[in-house]
């Protein structure tokens, strides 16, 4: 999709915020992975404008936001992730401690096949979330899709408790809770892009 497709298809929805991570060291891709383009638009500002179409308001935690201040990321706010190298689960508790809304849609900045139209059906089907359950996510074999998904603002306690004990592992953690199953109607949405044959494949 086009960032200006994204762009006309963008609405406000004051129910639910996003959380972009773009802390990630890339040294498997040996580059800043967030600044890698499609079609000549920057991983990062493709994967905001898809978020901003399902939330009113998108926090982007990176240690480092002055690589990505001169992109054009309407409604985001960076947050500053702080201390550096501790991963991706401690940033997302710093993005969800400033959040204001019932849920919140976290996505890594790393996905180029993210499809707006999917995102905003399961953002529509929130209200029918068990109540007992912290996040709604896709699940696959190798666990839960943590970076792709919906959580209850609720869950921070649970989680700044977990990260005291010195946990790190979204997986471990979300074993801990219940977690509704997210249906996916195309797996190739989920795809991350970790190294240079992953982005050669595209």
């Amino acid at each position: 999709m086009r960032d200006q497709d994204i762009k006309e298809q963008i609405t406000h929805n004051s129910a639910l915020t996003a959380i972009v991570l773009a802390g990630g060291q890339s040294s498997r891709m040996g580059q800043d992975k967030a600044l890698l383009t499609i079609q000549g638009v920057p991983l990062l500002q493709r994967v905001c404008h898809i978020a901003a179409a399902c939330a009113d308001t998108v926090y982007i935690v990176t240690p480092w936001p002055e690589r990505y201040q001169h992109l054009p990321l309407p409604r985001c706010q960076f947050i500053l992730e702080a201390p550096l190298n501790q991963g991706a689960l401690v940033g997302f508790a710093q993005g969800l401690a400033q959040v204001q809304t019932d849920w919140v849609l976290l996505l890594a900045c790393d996905l180029p096949n993210l499809q707006v139209e999917v995102l905003q059906g399961w953002a529509a089907e929130l209200d029918n979330v068990s109540e007992d359950a912290i996040a709604t996510l896709a699940h696959h074999t190798k666990g839960w899709e943590p970076l792709c998904g919906f959580y209850r603002r609720q869950c921070l306690p649970q989680l700044l408790y977990f990260i005291n004990q010195g946990g790190r592992s979204f997986q471990q953690w979300l074993q801990q809770h219940s977690v509704q199953v997210l249906a996916v109607p195309d797996t190739n949405m989920l795809l991350n892009c970790n190294t240079p044959e992953d982005w050669s494949s595209l």
